[in-house]
This record gives C-alpha cells, structure tokens and sequence, in this order.
C-alpha cells in the first residue's frame, strides 16, 4: 500500500481520517508532534499555519508517495495557493471532510483543491465511514490485500 501524509489546518480532520482508515473508534486526540503509522503520517496543523515550520512539513512528504491535502467544507478560505501541488513532488491528492456538518460548502473546498492541484478529489464523512474506502482502493498497490477482502482469500 502507498504510504500517505496528511497535510492541513488544526481541526479539518487528519486525525479522525487517521482514526477512520485504521478502523479505530473515532475520538478527539490533539496532534502534538508528526505521527507515523504504517501507511500513514499524520501531521499537526501548526505546520502548514506557521510560516517557520512550512520547511518542515515539505522535508516528511518525502517520506511518503502521496501527498493528502485535507480542507474542511466549512472554511471560509483555502490555505492553499493555487498550483502548489508540484513543490512536494509527489501525487497530490485532495480530501474534503466535514462535508455534513452545518454550514459546509463541499463543492466549494473541492474546486480549491483543484485550484490548488490535487489530481483527484475524495469526500469524506470520517465518523459515518464514507469516502473512507475510495481512498484506500486508491492507495492499494498491485498484490495488496485489503481486509475486506481476507476472507475471500
């Protein structure tokens, strides 16, 4: 399986997503430092807020084949330039959560993740489940077996 890094603001949801493709029960935890599961890096959102630690968070997507970059549906603005995508030099793919939450705008956080470069886009409702699965079929390689697919094997 490709190894992924979240990237994106304090509370948009890398963790819950982090919680939710590692089929744990979801529950609020602060990321305080970078996290580094098996296929997954799980970011703090102050690294893509602060200015000073922007360097840092482009030398982990090294570590990773993937680039996720997570908006939530109810933010008012991306953090986003357009066309950043190629600075991490790898695929970059985008991840809208919060999508039924008050107040969201899915379609637009969508078009600003294309702005922004992502070269596809996933909706994600990481308390429910959906979207969770396109994103692991996307990150699945040839020969890997998902486990909903163990007894079948």
């Amino acid at each position: 399986m490709k190894k992924i890094i979240f990237v994106g603001r304090s509370e948009c949801g890398k963790t819950t997503l982090t919680q939710a493709m590692k089929g744990e029960k979801i529950h609020y935890h602060k990321t305080q430092y970078v996290n580094r599961f098996d296929v997954i890096i799980d970011t703090p959102g102050e690294y893509i807020q602060t200015k000073h630690l922007g360097n840092a968070l482009a030398m982990y997507t090294f570590e990773a084949d993937v680039v996720g970059l997570l908006l939530s549906a109810r933010e008012p603005y991306s953090l986003y330039p357009p066309a950043v995508t190629p600075v991490c030099n790898r695929p970059a793919i985008g991840i809208v959560t919060q999508c039924e939450r008050p107040y969201a705008d899915p379609d637009q956080a969508e078009r600003w993740l294309k702005l922004a470069g992502c070269e596809k886009v996933f909706r994600v409702d990481s308390k429910t489940g959906d979207g969770v699965w396109q994103i692991l079929k996307y990150l699945r390689e040839d020969g890997d077996v998902m486990p909903w697919e163990e007894d079948c094997v």
